[in-house]
């Protein structure tokens, strides 16, 4: 009989754990816990059935047993008996018919002084329903949503803290069970947190998938530009030689050019010292004699040679090498002193500029503020000139009195002449040479550089699958009301002002900085423009689980230190592996 009823019991226990799982309202911990504490504290809920009863009292255990399936099923939250605010947990430590020692050892005192509205443990633990122990703490059950403490000091408070109101027992407050309603909301939004974490995983797996492939072509080409970028290296140094040979006899006929021209330029300017000296020599020689005296040579002060303004026989003498008069012959070695300051007659003297003492220095008057069209300002008389010129046709061919004929510049004579034909081929062949060796050369920087950034993409910790290999050479906005803010993950993070203004950097790439279990978490962007007096601006960017990948959210917590909430399928971890009960807590 025993057995039969064992394996009755045994059977109801079953349906009893699956009444359990389906319930929402009943806390699964309270009700096997207090399964064990009615048929014994080793007694299985499914399987070989103990049997925890004697044979007077099967049908007593039967119909607690009973009892508590019938409990379940109704969704009614079935509670263990324990003292007043204190956890599951813990109950194990406050048994009736035995004497309380504080949870901190501290003292041991009668049962009956528990929750008796009087503190006697430091630790505030004998009184775990009362608000009596400022430093106490009471447990919600909250069956059917989250169990949780408060501090003792809200009980009986008239504020509902607890959704089950288990809190104010005794303060009259009128509270209403949530617990269901609170249960039931957190459910539907965990299981939105699922569907998304599910979406975002495959997401996520696509992108692994795309990185590989990604990867893989991308180490082929470098592969392939290796090989390129040696041949290039090849095809550099052979047009290099090229140009050096061709550069050689083209720098040759360029010197052979030059210190032609330079000989010829050294003629022309002795051909003209050599005319002026012949007119400076007919100017002095106010007598035609023949000879320039000292006394001809004294008219001209600006030869005076200590600038006194007075040109002395004696000085004049010192530069005609102390003779009193030369001819053309000995006249030489007179214009080499004299022909810097000498003035020709011919050639009207110009005014020497006056200088301006600096307080008295002015900004100039510009003449097309009151003449601001001066082309259309031509006098009458000046069209009359023209209608003469019209009218004396045999003076066309000559210039008009007043204007001379424009002569050739210094520039122009000074100017070297065009290369010869053969200097001129040797010039094109060793441009043709260059232009050829700086085009190679230009491709192979190109393809050096290409390779050191696929290299260096190649380089970064893009996830342990590479998940996040997309984000690279990616940049997201985020605007607020003041603030652009731009996110470039593994280079900068960036802000500007919304309305004009220069570009902040917030920080640049520095490491993942999540907790040790996943680093990928955290994105870590350091030693940004600095602080008027205070550090460099970093940024913190935490990653979560998304669909779509964007910046949520952007704060400053502390100065200078700014956080950012990043969305990215990259993070979301497979459903299986993520704990999406509602239930979880940690007790006191």
């Amino acid at each position: 009989m025993c057995n039969k009823m064992c394996t009755l019991v045994s059977g109801a226990l079953h349906l009893l754990r699956l009444l359990i799982d389906a319930s929402n309202t009943a806390h699964l911990g309270d009700v096997t816990n207090g399964a064990r504490t009615l048929f014994g504290s080793h007694a299985p809920l499914v399987g070989v059935c103990v049997c925890p009863c004697f044979s007077g009292g099967i049908m007593t255990c039967l119909h607690l047993l009973l009892t508590l399936v019938f409990a379940v099923s109704l969704g009614t939250p079935v509670e263990i008996q324990r003292p007043r605010g204190v956890p599951l947990t813990k109950k194990q430590f406050y048994e009736e018919n035995k004497p309380f020692t504080c949870l901190d050892g501290s003292r041991t005192i009668p049962f009956d002084r528990v929750n008796d509205d009087y503190c006697d443990c430091k630790d505030g633990s004998d009184e775990p329903g009362t608000a009596a122990c400022p430093n106490g703490s009471f447990h919600c059950t909250n069956a059917g949503y989250r169990p949780t403490f408060i501090p003792s000091s809200r009980i009986n408070d008239g504020i509902c803290d607890c959704c089950d109101t288990t809190d104010e027992y005794n303060s009259g407050a009128r509270c209403e069970n949530t617990c269901k309603d609170l249960g039931r909301k957190e459910r539907e939004v965990l299981q939105k947190m699922a569907e998304v974490t599910k979406e975002g995983f495959l997401l996520k797996q696509q992108l692994i998938e795309e990185a590989k492939k990604g990867r893989q072509e991308k180490q082929g080409k470098v592969t392939d530009m290796q090989e390129n970028k040696k041949q290039l290296e090849d095809k550099v140094e052979a047009l290099r030689t090229v140009k050096e040979t061709a550069e050689q006899p083209e720098k040759e006929a360029k010197e052979r050019h030059l210190k032609a021209w330079e000989e010829q330029k050294a003629a022309i300017r002795l051909e003209k010292d050599k005319a002026k000296m012949a007119e400076a020599f007919l100017e002095l020689d106010d007598n035609a004699d023949g000879f320039v005296s000292v006394s001809e040579l004294q008219s001209h002060a600006e030869l005076d040679p200590d600038a006194d303004g007075t040109l002395t026989e004696t000085e004049v003498q010192g530069l005609m090498g102390g003779a009193e008069q030369v001819d053309t012959s000995t006249f030489e070695s007179v214009w080499t002193n004299i022909k810097d300051k000498y003035h020709s007659e011919s050639q009207p003297e110009e005014p020497t500029p006056v200088e301006t003492p600096p307080d008295e220095v002015k900004e100039p008057v510009v003449d097309n503020e009151s003449e601001p069209y001066p082309e259309d300002d031509v006098s009458e008389e000046e069209d009359d000139d023209d209608d003469d010129e019209d009218d004396y046709h045999e003076d066309d061919d000559k210039a008009p009195p007043t204007v001379k004929t424009p002569e050739k510049s210094h520039e122009d004579e000074e100017a070297m002449p065009p290369y010869d034909p053969d200097t001129q081929a040797l010039i094109d062949a060793a441009q043709k040479a260059r232009d050829d060796f700086e085009e190679v050369e230009k491709s192979f920087r190109e393809m050096d550089d290409q390779i050191r950034n696929i290299e260096k993409e190649l380089s970064f910790d893009f996830g342990p699958d590479a998940e996040f290999t997309y984000l690279y050479s990616q940049c997201y906005e985020l605007s607020t009301s003041e603030y652009i803010y731009r996110l470039c993950p593994f280079n900068r993070v960036s802000q500007k002002p919304k309305y004009g203004g220069s570009e902040t950097n917030l920080g640049t790439w520095g490491s993942w900085s999540g907790p040790e279990n996943n680093k990928y978490l955290v994105m870590k962007y350091e030693h940004g423009t600095g602080c008027w007096q205070g550090p460099n601006r970093s940024t913190t960017v935490k990653l979560t689980c998304g669909k779509e990948t964007v910046v949520t959210s952007t704060s400053e917590p502390s100065r200078c230190e700014y956080l950012m909430e990043f969305t990215t399928p990259a993070v979301c971890q497979e459903t299986g592996n993520i704990d999406l009960s509602p239930h979880n807590h940690e007790e006191l």
